[in-house]
Order: structure tokens, then sequence, then C-alpha cells
């Protein structure tokens, strides 16, 4: 018997990836409950925050920031913009970088889903109590930060210092 025998049973509900998935697809549950009203999904929600926290961030940084490989950060940029909810303009630096900010309609939808996040927030963690939320976000933080280098789409946080960060809040 190997030691993972003993810390992993057989049961598919016993292995962290699978317990993983199910929690995201949980939570990907409750978000849509929540934020149905704005037509806006997980990601794009963390693009339009993302977006506001850092107004003219280049799209390959939103990328990084939000790990998302460039592709499907142009898909979400699209339909973002499809939705006049962002605009994307050439940097005066350099004319293939394109510089994202959000539209009036795109900071308003932004404030009115606010609510609805801290929501879906309360609703994931309700069985937990406080303590029992802290160490678990910590010991999430934890898994993600010690595993980002094993993403197909590394999160790169470093990227946060050279983007002034907007204080309006």
């Amino acid at each position: 018997m190997s030691s993972q025998d003993s810390i992993y049973p057989s049961s598919l509900q016993s292995l962290p990836g699978h317990t993983i998935r199910r929690l995201h697809q949980i939570a990907t549950g409750i978000f849509h409950q929540e934020v149905q009203e704005s037509g806006l999904t997980p990601v794009q929600y963390s693009a339009l925050q993302t977006v506001h926290d850092y107004p003219g961030i280049d799209q390959r940084t939103l990328a990084r920031m939000i790990a998302l490989d460039a592709s499907t950060t142009a898909g979400v940029v699209d339909r973002l913009e499809a939705r006049e909810l962002l605009t994307r303009s050439a940097s005066p630096d350099d004319r293939r970088v394109r510089l994202l900010c959000l539209t009036t309609e795109g900071e308003a939808l932004l404030q009115q889903t606010l609510p609805a996040m801290w929501r879906v927030q309360e609703l994931i963690l309700a069985p937990l109590s406080v303590e029992q939320q802290k160490t678990f976000m910590q010991m999430l933080q934890l898994l993600v930060t010690e595993n980002n280098d094993l993403s197909r789409a590394p999160m790169e946080s470093a990227t946060l210092g050279k983007i002034p960060r907007n204080t309006r809040n």
C-alpha cells in the first residue's frame, strides 16, 4: 500500500481535482443564478473588473492577469466590445497593442452587478463558519499560488505593478 492509498481513497468524490471541478460547477451555477440579469459570464465579469481597476490595460496583460490564453481573451473582449461595455483602441506607442477601457455602459453594468457578486461569494462560502471561510480562502490561495506555473495560462500578478490602478471605487 503506497502512502497515496491512505490519503486518497478510491472514491472519485475523495479526489481533490474532482472536488475542485465540482465546486467550480457549483460556483458557476450560483454566479449565473445571481448575475443572470447582467448577461455576463464569470470570465467576462473578471475582464470588466480588471479593466475597471486598470483603465488602459493592454489586451495581452489582461489575459495574464485573469489567467487566460490570448485567443480566449480576444473572444471575451470581442463580446464585451460588441455589447459596447468596453472600447479597444490602438496604443499611441505601438499600433499592434490594443488598449482597453470601459464605456459608461460598462462602468454602470459593473456597478449594478456588484451586489450580486457579493451574494455569489456569500452563497459559495455559506456552509462554512467565518473562521472556516478564512482558512479555506488561505488554503485555496496557497494551492493556486504554488501551482500557478503548472497552468496552461499562468496568472502573472507581477504585471500589477506596471499598470496604474484605478483608485475610484
